[in-house]
C-alpha cells in the first residue's frame, strides 16, 4: 500500500470512528430536560438540526420540529424566559419543514422581544436579575448583599446566543429588515457592553451599576462566539447597506479578538479553566465543545486564520473526544451558573451534570469535525 493510500484509510477509519461518537451523542439529546424554554436548551436544538443534516437521520430534527409545534400551541401569553427560545434552530425548522403555522409563532414571539425595554441599547434580559448567593466560602461584600436584596435590571451575555441569531434569521427568511438589522445591532451592542479590553467577555452588567461583572466565565465566552458567530454567518445571505457591512465588521474584529484570547489561554489539555484566565477556578468541559465549534466556524468563515487558531480547535477537538464517556455524555460540565456579583462564585459551581449545555456543543463540535481527519 503506498503512502497516500495509507492515509486515505486512516482518515477514512478516523471519519467513521468520529460519526460513529457523533451516533452516541446526538443520541442523548432527546432525552435531555428541556424547559420551554429556559437558559440552554438553544444549542441542543441547533444540535439536533444539525446532526440530523451530517448523520443523514431525520429523527432529530423531527424531535425538534415536534417539540417547537407543541410549544407554539400554547406560546402565549409571552413570558419573559422566551427570550430564551431556540429561535435560530426554530426558524430552521420552518424552512425546512415548510411550516407556516410555527413560522407565525415565531414572528409573534420576535414583534413580543422587539417590544422589551432596553439598557444602553440592549433588551433587558430580567427585570430583576436572578442573582444568587455565591457558591464556595466567600461572602457577598456589602454591595454585593444590598444587590441581591433587590436586584435591579441587567443584561446578561447568554442571551448573545439567542436574540440576535434569532432575530436576523428570520429577517432572512422572511425578507423582514427591522428584524436582521436589530438583531445585528443588538450583537454590537453586546460587545460593546460587555467585551473586555483583554477580549474575554464579562457575564453581565446591571443597570445603575458602574462596570461589569464575572469576568473570564468559560461557557460565557462560548456563548459569546457562538452568537456573533451565527450572526455573521446568517447575514452572508442578506443585502447590506454600507452601514451594517461596517457593523458585521466589527463584529468579525470582535470575534477574531476573543479567540486570539482564548487561544493564549487554552491549557495544553487542549482544555480552559470554569473562569478561562484563573486556574485556581479548577476544570470545566464544556468551554472546549464550544471553542472547537465556534473557533473552527470562524476558520472556515475566513474571521480568523493561521496555525495558532488552527491548533487551538483541534487541540479543543480532541480534548471534547476524550472526555465524552461511553454513553455519550461529555463529563466535568457545570450546572446552571445562575449569577453572583463575586467573582469566586464561578470558581465553585457543581459539575458532572448532563445538560443541554454540554451535550449540545459536543454534538455541534462532532459535526463540525466530521470532515477533518
Amino acid at each position: 500500500m503506498t503512502a497516500s493510500a495509507e492515509e486515505s484509510e486512516l482518515g477514512a477509519r478516523s471519519k467513521r470512528k468520529r460519526l460513529d461518537l457523533l451516533r452516541t451523542v446526538a443520541a442523548t439529546l432527546p432525552e435531555l430536560a428541556y424547559e420551554t424554554w429556559n437558559f440552554g436548551d438553544s444549542v441542543a436544538f441547533e444540535a439536533m438540526c444539525k446532526a440530523s443534516a451530517v448523520l443523514h437521520d431525520p429523527s432529530y430534527a423531527r424531535f425538534a420540529h415536534g417539540w417547537a409545534r407543541c410549544w407554539a400551541t400554547r406560546a402565549l401569553p409571552y413570558r419573559r424566559l422566551d427570550c430564551t427560545a431556540p429561535g435560530y434552530a426554530m426558524v430552521q425548522l420552518c424552512d425546512q419543514y415548510r411550516d407556516s403555522r410555527l413560522l407565525a409563532s415565531l414572528v409573534s414571539l420576535a414583534d413580543y422581544l422587539l417590544s422589551r425595554p432596553r439598557l444602553h441599547g440592549v433588551f433587558i434580559t430580567w427585570d430583576a436579575s436572578p442573582l444568587v448567593q455565591p457558591y464556595g466560602t466567600t461572602p457577598l461584600d456589602p454591595r454585593g448583599a444590598v444587590l441581591l436584596a433587590s436586584p435591579p435590571p441587567g443584561v446578561f451575555i447568554d442571551c448573545l446566543h439567542f436574540d440576535p441569531p434569532f432575530l436576523v434569521a428570520l429577517g432572512a427568511l422572511t425578507d423582514t429588515a427591522r428584524y436582521w438589522q436589530e438583531g445585528i445591532e443588538q450583537a454590537l451592542g453586546y460587545v460593546e457592553l460587555l467585551q473586555a479590553e483583554s477580549g474575554l467577555f464579562d457575564h453581565f452588567v446591571l443597570s445603575g451599576e458602574p462596570g461589569t461583572f464575572a469576568p473570564g466565565w468559560g461557557r460565557g465566552q462560548g456563548w459569546a462566539l457562538l452568537g456573533i458567530i451565527d450572526v455573521l454567518e446568517i447575514a452572508n445571505r442578506l443585502a447590506l447597506t454600507q452601514d451594517t457591512n461596517t457593523a458585521m465588521s466589527r463584529l468579525a474584529a470582535a470575534a477574531a479578538k476573543q479567540i486570539a484570547a482564548m487561544v493564549r489561554l487554552q491549557r495544553s489539555d487542549g482544555h480552559w479553566y470554569a473562569v478561562v484566565d484563573r486556574p485556581d477556578s479548577g476544570d470545566e468541559y464544556s468551554t472546549a465543545a464550544f471553542m472547537a465549534y465556534g473557533i473552527s466556524r470562524a476558520l472556515r468563515l475566513g474571521i480568523v486564520s493561521g496555525a495558532g487558531p488552527m491548533e487551538a480547535a483541534a487541540r479543543a477537538q480532541d480534548a471534547v473526544e476524550a472526555a465524552i464517556a461511553s454513553d455519550g455524555v461529555l463529563r466535568c460540565v457545570s450546572a446552571a451558573v445562575m449569577a453572583s456579583t463575586e467573582p469566586s462564585h464561578y470558581y465553585h459551581v457543581p459539575i458532572d451534570f448532563v445538560v443541554p449545555w454540554g451535550q449540545g456543543p459536543a454534538v455541534l463540535a462532532l459535526c463540525e469535525w466530521c470532515d477533518v481527519p
